[in-house]
């Protein structure tokens, strides 16, 4: 099972830092680090995403095949 919750919290401090901030730290921009994380966030959540169909897609569950014995009468 894939899990969601770190992208999406990747995303979302992205999203504070690029919107919401505006500051720079010796010549960096607060709001570039914002849409880098956001960006990578996405990226890891469609991977996740993709991942998790691809795993359930290909699932193949073998049942082992026997045959009863008769009883001879």
């Amino acid at each position: 099972m894939a899990d969601y919750g770190a992208p999406l919290i990747l995303m979302a401090i992205g999203l504070v830092l690029w919107l919401a901030v505006s500051a720079t730290l010796a010549g960096i921009s607060v709001q570039t680090i914002g849409v880098i994380l956001f960006v990578a966030g996405l990226l890891w959540l469609l991977l996740e995403l993709f991942q998790a169909r691809s795993a359930t897609r290909g699932a193949v569950v073998e049942e082992p095949m026997y045959r009863e014995r008769r009883r001879p009468l």
